[in-house]
This record gives structure tokens, sequence and C-alpha cells, in this order.
């Protein structure tokens, strides 16, 4: 048995703790426990390796999109194996230099093994057994890979693999239809893949606001095919090495074929808990095996913390980054700070970008009633400098109506990741839309489409009345 101060498990935002842990107490003894590359899902298989495509993916839709301006750009070529192994080569020097750091760290044990627990605050790792009064579990997690008849015999990628790849597949299906799907579809299709996107849900992006969704399937169904409310039932493999997806229209119930070389599944996330066997340590999970925690983080056993993806709620790293900052003043501050969720942000480094922070206009109804809302909108084409980038894209904004607080905020378009940020800032100063409203914005600049948004703000059937006008119901009004 050996005994620490502190066990952490998993090399992600864990690593925020344990470091300023460690330089307030250079005598710590810390062991910290990782079954994959250290780096955690963000650097190794995730975000940053994601984004590292994206980048080139952006360029080449961005030269092929150049004849617009009158500018004339030939894409001679995309080297696929180059694009790739850039990504390789950066995520692999990063990956390494977090493997040293932890090698050579004094007091600090790193364990590249899987762990388990054993007892209260014990756990078996490799073939020795740990032990402490602390432990943080930012275990991550795992594609959650649907029952598909042949899809085992016929060959699969996930997020976790894909990465691997070393040459362009002539066709590629995906099957979900959540952000990951979205993003990988626009690799693969600026790449110069004939894309497929499978979704089983009646919504493209189904955690998007339905206006957001609608407008970036419009835009990405120029680059590739998108289908939704579709179940597949079957990979069927052929002997030349590709596939043929059987999927079923599941409003009409027609079957269909869909031929494609590599196959993405992007169905969702599973928890990586059950490896760990938590109940052994008095640790509670939910019906879907996520861990389950109190509002400053800590599980149902006392010291025993958990956050990131291993929570199942806001798998983002940006979120694992703040819940780590909340479980380390609890958790080593003696503070009581709960975790606040009201204000959380995303992007979908997609063509169009897509971002959103706070409620949807449906949460928001749910919440607070119609009556009580207000609603606004803005269109990228209506501001200059979206009709100098020739940029469709839209603004949408939640707010309740008595204090014009800011709820929620949805953008579709080019910078979508930028301009969220006004908002998310301001949910956290307060939220009031006087702020954006007062405030000055740069002309011509795309943020004024924020601010028009903002400046917009209706009530709810006002709202739906000027968007019917917009669509052209009502032409007899006139």
């Amino acid at each position: 048995m050996k005994d620490f101060d502190v066990i952490l498990v998993g090399t992600g935002s864990g690593m925020n703790i344990v470091s300023a842990m460690m330089e307030r107490d250079p005598d710590l003894r810390v062991a910290v426990i990782d079954k994959d590359d250290p780096g955690g899902i963000c650097l190794t298989r995730g975000c940053i390796p994601s984004k590292l495509l994206l980048y080139p993916a952006e360029v080449a839709r961005t030269v092929r999109e150049a004849g617009q301006f009158g500018i004339e750009a030939p894409l001679k070529a995309v080297h696929f194996e180059q694009v790739m192994e850039r990504m390789r080569k950066l995520i692999g020097r990063d990956i390494e230099q977090i493997r040293h750091g932890l090698s050579h760290a004094p007091n600090l044990t790193y364990y590249h093994a899987a762990a388990e627990f054993v007892g209260p605050y014990t756990m078996r790792v490799g073939s020795e057994t740990v032990k402490a009064p602390m432990i943080f579990l930012c275990t991550g997690s795992r594609p959650l890979v649907p029952a598909i008849k042949g899809l085992d015999r016929a060959g699969y990628h996930t997020s976790d693999t894909v990465l691997g790849l070393k040459k362009l597949p002539a066709a590629v299906g995906i099957i979900g239809g959540g952000y990951i799907a979205a993003e990988y579809g626009h690799f693969f299709a600026s790449m110069g893949s004939c894309v497929t996107i499978l979704g089983r849900q009646p919504q493209f992006l189904p955690r998007e606001d339905p206006e957001i969704a609608d407008l970036a399937r419009s835009e990405m169904s120029k680059h590739m095919t998108i289908l939704t409310n579709t179940q597949v039932v079957e990979v069927e493999h052929s002997l030349l090495g590709g596939k043929t997806i059987i999927g079923v229209d599941r409003t009409t119930g027609e079957k269909f074929q869909v031929p494609v070389d590599e196959l993405l599944v992007a169905t969702g996330r599973a928890s990586n808990a059950d490896l760990l066997h938590p109940e052994r340590s008095g640790i509670l999970v939910d019906q879907h095996g996520w861990i389950g925690t109190d509002e400053h983080l800590e599980t149902a056993a006392p010291g025993i913390w958990a956050f990131g993806d291993a929570l199942g709620r806001h798998m983002f790293k940006h979120v694992a980054n703040y819940e780590s900052v909340v479980v380390y003043k609890n958790a080593v501050k003696k503070r009581s700070v709960a975790v606040d969720y009201r204000a959380v942000p995303h992007a979908v480094f997609t063509h169009p970008e897509i971002a959103s922070v706070g409620m949807r206009e449906g949460e928001a109804v749910q919440a607070h009633g119609k009556d009580r809302l207000l609603l606004g909108r803005a269109r990228f084409e209506d501001t200059a400098k979206g009709e100098a980038m020739a940029a469709r894209g839209l603004v949408k904004v939640v707010a309740g109506m008595e204090e014009e607080n800011i709820l929620g905020a949805h953008i579709v378009g080019p910078q979508a990741s930028v301009l969220i940020q006004e908002i998310v800032t301001l949910m956290y100063a307060g939220g009031s839309a006087s702020a954006i409203k007062d405030g000055m914005h740069i002309h011509p600049a795309l943020s004024e489409v924020v601010e028009r948004a903002v400046a917009s703000l209706m009530p709810v059937d006002q709202y739906y009345h000027m968007l019917s006008h917009e669509r052209g119901e009502h032409h007899h009004d006139h």
C-alpha cells in the first residue's frame, strides 16, 4: 500500500488543481493516474487536434469561395496527408512535454495505467495499491457506439480513431447529427470528400436553437448531404473494403442505401466511471453511469471530487477548467462555492460557425413563460461588414421582459465563436441588455450584428409576426 496526500485520476483539467496544490505545498505527495496519453481528451483526441484540422478546412473553403469577390484562386491540391501529419506532430509534441513533466516532477508519482477502486479511498493501479484522503476524478468520457447490425464487421471510426487516417476517403458517412458529426462533416467536405451525415433526430444539431440549426443546415448542405429523422439499421461490408449504410427514413419508413469508403460514428459520449467501480468507495452514479456530485462538486464520499466530462453535464474543456477552479476553492481553500452553469458557452467550428450561450427560446418559455420574454434577431447580411463578406448568418437573443436581462444568445455565421463572447461576459456581469444597447460598437464591424439583435428585442408574439412577414407569409398585409 502506498499512501499519498492526493490522488488525481485523469490528466486533463484536474492538472490545474494538482499544479496549484504542489505550488502551494512542495512537499505534497501526489499520485497522478491516467490509462491514456497524458493531456486529457481535449488535447489528445478532442478539441485541439480537431481544430488543427478545421483551420485548414476553413482556408480551403475560403479559397473555393473567393470567386464571388472577383478573386480567381484555383485550389490546386489539398494534401490530406500533410494536414493530418501536421496535426499529429503538434499534438505529439505537447503530449510528450506533459509526459516528461509528470515523469520528472518531485513528489509526484505518475501511473500510466488504468485505476479502479478496491475500497474507500483506496485504488488499485497496475500491480500497486494506492490510498489518499483526497481524490479528484477527472475521468472524461468515451465515444458511445450504438448497436447496429454489421457495424463491427464493416469497421468504423470514432473521434478517437479518425485522427489516425492517412488517406482522404472519397466518400465518408457520418452516423450522428450533433457537434462532432457537424465539425468532421465540414472537415472532410472541405478536404474534398463526398460527405453524408445521417442524424436520428428530426433536427440537425438538436441542441441548438431551431432557427440557428435550420440556417446552419441550409448553408452546410451546399457542401454535403445532411439527412435527419434517419435510423441506420445495418452496415454492409464489401469485399473491396467499402461499406454500404442501410438507413430508414423514420417519417416515411422507406429504406435507402449510402455507399461510403469510411464510416465515422458520432452518436454521443458515454461515461468512463464504470471502469473505476466507484461504488466500492461510496460514490453514487446516475442511471447513465455519470458520477453524481453536490453543487460544490463533491461526491457522496467526502473528500472525493469529480468534474469535467465525468459528470456528463456540459462536456466542454472550458467548463472542466471552470469546474476545476470551483473544486480547488472548495477542496483546498475550504470555501463553499456552488457551481454556476447559467452562462455556459459553446461553439461548433463548422462553415458557418455556430455559437451559443444560456437558454434557448424553448427552455426560456418553459422556465419563465412566453409572456415574460423578449426575443431579438439580426441577420449578418443586413450589416455593412456582413454584406462585404457575402455572409449569411443570424444572431438571436432571448431576454427577460422586466429587466431586459439576457437569458441566452445564439449565433450562426462567420466568427460566431468570437462574437458570442460579448454576451457571455455581459451575462456574468449582470446581464442587462442596456449595456450592449448603450455601448458603442465599431462601424463597420461584425459586432454590429450583436448590437442590432439586442436593439431589436420585442415580445414573442410580435417577433413571430415580424418573422412571418420577413418570410413572405403575409403578402396581403403590405
